[in-house]
């Protein structure tokens, strides 16, 4: 494992995706599915879980 592992860029990737999934359920709510992989990943990068 390693020591000093900077989380901070999968954060702003989950934000980002998650304005992306905001975006689509507003604009196009029949294609808000096409973010989710991108939230649920960065999401758990963000906890450190994978």
């Amino acid at each position: 494992m390693e020591a000093d592992k900077s989380l901070g860029k999968y954060w702003l990737y989950f934000f980002l995706w998650l304005g992306l999934l905001v975006t689509l359920m507003v604009v196009y709510r029949e294609f808000f599915w096409i973010a989710l992989p991108g939230v649920v990943t960065f999401f758990a990068k963000g906890l450190d879980l994978i």
